[in-house]
């Protein structure tokens, strides 16, 4: 029996030098949370705050300004105003103030999954006309538009993100965490896509872009 035991101790020594060793040499890297989080700036050098609202202006004066507001979508039978749209200039209406709402923690932080929502007084059956959705395909302007009518922290909110833009400022990226769904511009490897501009009726309307991301900043109210 005792030479039984005394072997079985040899041929099990090698595996746990092994094991040791492997381990103390060659950790496993296990996949994290701890992402660090760059946060996102307002207009005054201020970190973003979910209980606060800001306006989504542009980086640009003039005619090529403009801040993002709420408004009645064309051709739309919606009660109350669906469309997210930019002003054609910096000169005139404020635009519309909105909430930043992160899908976890506390902080807003660039590359995060985020729901934007409209933050004025309204109506109870105006409420859920508030929060950012992307819509179907728009078949002739092919493209994706942005309205109203979406849900907070659901399955099928509509997801956007808030990224350093390569010229000035920030861009908006949309980016559906339920998949299949039909998005044609949502090239990247995370499955987002840029938010810009197109024109609908003579109004600048945010949508769904390939190239040219509208460039933003954020001034709390």
């Amino acid at each position: 029996m005792m030479k039984c035991l005394f072997f079985l101790c040899l041929c099990l020594f090698p595996i746990l030098v092994f094991s040791s060793t492997f381990t103390s040499q060659n950790p496993i890297d296990l996949p994290t949370d701890t992402t660090p989080c760059t946060p996102v700036l307002d207009t005054n050098g201020n970190e973003l705050n979910p209980n606060s609202s800001y306006r989504i202006i542009s980086t640009f004066w003039g005619a090529l300004g403009g801040d993002v507001y709420l408004g009645k979508s064309p051709n739309s039978d919606a009660p109350c105003p669906d469309g997210v749209f930019r002003y054609n200039s910096d000169v005139g209406p404020s635009g519309t103030p909105v909430r930043f709402i992160p899908l976890s923690g506390e902080n807003i932080c660039e590359d995060q999954l985020l729901n934007i929502q409209f933050n004025i007084p309204t109506v109870k059956l105006c409420v859920s006309y508030t929060i950012w959705k992307v819509g179907n395909i728009n078949a002739y302007l092919r493209t994706m538009l942005l309205e109203t009518g979406g849900t907070i922290g659901q399955a099928d909110s509509s997801y956007f993100k808030i990224v350093k833009s390569s010229k000035i400022g920030y861009n908006l990226l949309y980016c559906p965490i339920t998949r299949p769904i039909i998005c044609p511009f949502c090239h990247d490897e995370n499955f987002c896509a840029k938010v810009g501009v197109v024109i609908q009726n003579g109004k600048r309307r945010l949508a769904l872009v390939n190239e040219n991301p509208l460039d933003v900043l954020f001034q709390e109210v």
